[in-house]
Order: C-alpha cells, then structure tokens, then sequence
C-alpha cells in the first residue's frame, strides 16, 4: 500500500494529507511533530505526539485511523511513551 501513495497525483495525495491535519487540529491539546525519515528504518516518516492528557491523544489516534490516510500507514506502532517530568519529580514520586 506504501507506494501506492506515490501513484496517485499530487493534488489528491495533499487532498488527504489536508484532511489528516484537519482532525489532527481537532485535539489542540495535543502537539504532532511528523518529520521526512529517509533511511531511518526504512520509513518515510516519523509523527510523534506531546500532550499532558492521555485520554485526547487515544482519541486523536482513533480519529485518525477513521481517516483516508491511515490506509497507506504501513505500521502504526509506539515506540516511546512516557510523562515528562523533571528529575524532582521523579524523585518525589518514588518516595
């Protein structure tokens, strides 16, 4: 499915990606960083969220998956996922 992407034109190729940053701007509480990744892992691209909720970030996700993009997603796997916090934080929350 991947480079099936790359056979339709341009126009409807941004035509979708214009529909997958409308949901996306639905969750304002949650940030999307996507960057080009050529070579790392053989990914085209990389999208990475910040949010301090949780629950908008499975939403956004669910959403997503709904969208026309999410069928040329090859893999759709977290990688890192954590709360960030500084170090006195962390501390307190072990105590």
């Amino acid at each position: 499915m991947l480079f099936t992407w790359y056979l339709l034109p341009i126009g409807q190729r941004q035509e979708i990606m214009n529909a997958h940053i409308k949901v996306g701007h639905k969750f304002p509480s949650v940030k999307l960083n996507t960057t080009y990744s050529f070579g790392l892992d053989d990914q085209e691209f990389v999208v990475a969220f910040e949010s301090d909720r949780p629950a908008d970030f499975v939403e956004l996700i669910m959403a997503l998956r709904e969208t026309e993009a999410s069928r040329f997603t090859l893999r759709d796997t977290p990688i890192f996922s954590y709360i960030q916090k500084t170090i006195h934080e962390t501390l307190d929350d072990l105590g």
